[in-house]
C-alpha cells in the first residue's frame, strides 16, 4: 500500500475532546488516537499504529502532543469586537461606593453612548488596528471562529464601516469572522425611535444586503429598546435582505422577545436573564440556540443572572460566548467557561461543549466545533493531561498550540503567529 504524506498529524495526545454527540454533556473524550489532517480538513481519527502504517511522517508534518489535550477551537458566537477606545474609567467608578455619584464626577458620557461617540467618526484603519489586537488575544486563548456585531455607529455610514472592518479582519487574520448587523442596538441622539426605525428598515438593511456585509441581523428587544413587534419588522426585513435572524432578548425584562425567537425559529437568542421556563421549552422545541454570557453578568453585576441549569434541563442547546465589548472586556473563553462552571452550575463537559459545538450551532455552522472526519481542522492543544483542568486552573491560559484549517497559527513556546502580521 502506498503511503501518503498528509498536511498534519497530531500524535500521542493524552486526550482528544471530540465533542461528538447531540447532548450538551456529550464530549466523547478519546485516548490512544491520532488526528490526521489534509487540505484543512480532518480525514481520520485513528490509532497511532494505523498512522504509522499508512502515512508518511516527518518533523515537518507531525505535532507530538504527548501529555496534552486536543480540543476543537472555540467558537465565540457573541461579540462586539469592532470599537474604538475603552470605558475603563466608567468600569472602575462602578466598583466601589456610590456608583452614581462616582460616574457624575467623571463628567463624560457613559455606557454605549460613550463607545458610539468614540467609534462613530474613527477611521476604519484605527478600528482595524485595535480590533486585530483583540483578535490576537482571542486566538492565543483558543478561539478560531468569532462573531462580530456592528451597533456602535448608529448611522448608515458608520454601521457600514464597522461591518467593513469585520470583513477586513476575515481577510487579514487567521480567525474566521462572521458579521452580524446590529444597527438596532439602541437609538442615536437627536432622533426618535420611530425615525431611527425607518432608517434601519429603509436605508441600513438594504445597504447591508446590497453589499453582502453581514450573515446575520440582530436587534435588542428589551424595555427601553425595541418592542417585540418592532423587532419582528427589523428581523423580517433582514431575512428578506439575506440575513438570518438573531435577537438580544430578556436581558433586563421579558417583553416577548424570546417568544418571537421561537415563532421565527431564529438561529439564536442571546442573554435570557428573564426568560420564563415555559418559553425555554418552546425555544428548545424550536431548536433556537441560547447564547449565555457569564462574563457579562459578572462584569455588570447583573441583578438577575441567567439560569443556565433550567435552560439545560429544558433541552435547549446552549452556547457560551465572551460578549467581548467595552462593558465586558475579556478575550478568554476559558475564563468564561470557569465562570459558567463555578457560578452557573455547568459541568466541565457542558462548558466545553457550549464553547465549541454550541457556538458553532449559534452561528449556523455545521463544519466545526467537533473533532471528527470531514470537520474543519480548527483545533487547540492544551498543555495539561486532562480536559478538566480548563475549569480548574482559574485565570490561566492552557493553550500551547492553535491550528486553523490544518495550519499552525499560534505556538506558545515560540510566542509567534506564523505568517500573520498584527
Amino acid at each position: 500500500m502506498t503511503k501518503i504524506r498528509p498536511q498534519l498529524i497530531i500524535e500521542n495526545p493524552a486526550q482528544v475532546v471530540s465533542c461528538v454527540g447531540d447532548k450538551m454533556s456529550d464530549i466523547c473524550p478519546l485516548t490512544n488516537v491520532a488526528i490526521v489532517i489534509q487540505d484543512g480538513v480532518i480525514i481520520e481519527v485513528c490509532s497511532q499504529n494505523e498512522v504509522s502504517n499508512r502515512y508518511i511522517r516527518d518533523n515537518r508534518n507531525v505535532i507530538d502532543a504527548t501529555g496534552k489535550v486536543v480540543a476543537p477551537g472555540f467558537v465565540d458566537s457573541h461579540t462586539h469586537l469592532v470599537f474604538y477606545g475603552n470605558r475603563v474609567e466608567e468600569y472602575a467608578a462602578k466598583l466601589y461606593g456610590n456608583a452614581e455619584e462616582n460616574l457624575k464626577k467623571l463628567e463624560m458620557k457613559t455606557g454605549p453612548n460613550r463607545t458610539i461617540e468614540l467609534t462613530r467618526d474613527q477611521a476604519a484603519t484605527e478600528l482595524l488596528s485595535q480590533s486585530k489586537k483583540r483578535m490576537y488575544s482571542m486566538l492565543k486563548h483558543g478561539t478560531t471562529t468569532v462573531e462580530s456585531k456592528s451597533g456602535y455607529g448608529l448611522t448608515v455610514e458608520s454601521e457600514m464601516k464597522i461591518l467593513g472592518v469585520g470583513r477586513k479582519l476575515q481577510e487579514e487574520t487567521p480567525i474566521d469572522v462572521i458579521n452580524t448587523f446590529l444597527g438596532a442596538h439602541g437609538f442615536p441622539e437627536g432622533m426618535t425611535k420611530d425615525q431611527y426605525l425607518k432608517v434601519i428598515l429603509e436605508d441600513m438593511i438594504p445597504e447591508v444586503g446590497k453589499k453582502n456585509l453581514a450573515e446575520f441581523c440582530d436587534v435588542w428587544c428589551d424595555d427601553g429598546y425595541f418592542t417585540a413587534e418592532e423587532s419582528r419588522q427589523i428581523l423580517e426585513a433582514g431575512l428578506a435582505a439575506g440575513m438570518f435572524p438573531k435577537i438580544h432578548a430578556d436581558a433586563y425584562s421579558y417583553i416577548g422577545g424570546s417568544d418571537l425567537a421561537a415563532d421565527m425559529k431564529m438561529i439564536s437568542i442571546d442573554h435570557l436573564n428573564y426568560t420564563p421556563d415555559h418559553v425555554m421549552k418552546r425555544l428548545a422545541d424550536s431548536k433556537v440556540v441560547g447564547v449565555v454570557m457569564p462574563a457579562l453578568d459578572f462584569a455588570v453585576a447583573h441583578q438577575k443572572p441567567f439560569n443556565a441549569r433550567r435552560m439545560l434541563d429544558s433541552g435547549m442547546t446552549i452556547a457560551l460566548a465572551t460578549d467581548m465589548c467595552p462593558a465586558c472586556y475579556t478575550t478568554s473563553m476559558q475564563f468564561v467557561m470557569q465562570l459558567a462552571c463555578r457560578l452557573y452550575q455547568f459541568s466541565v463537559e457542558e462548558a466545553i461543549k457550549a464553547a465549541t459545538w454550541g457556538g458553532a450551532k449559534a452561528l449556523n455552522l455545521e463544519d466545526r466545533g467537533t473533532i471528527a472526519v470531514g470537520q474543519l481542522a480548527d483545533l487547540q492543544i492544551w498543555d495539561v493531561p486532562n480536559y478538566k483542568h480548563v475549569a480548574y486552573e482559574l485565570g490561566s491560559n492552557l493553550v500551547d498550540t492553535v491550528i486553523k484549517r490544518g495550519e499552525v497559527v499560534y505556538e506558545e513556546r515560540a510566542k509567534i503567529l506564523e505568517n500573520v502580521e498584527f
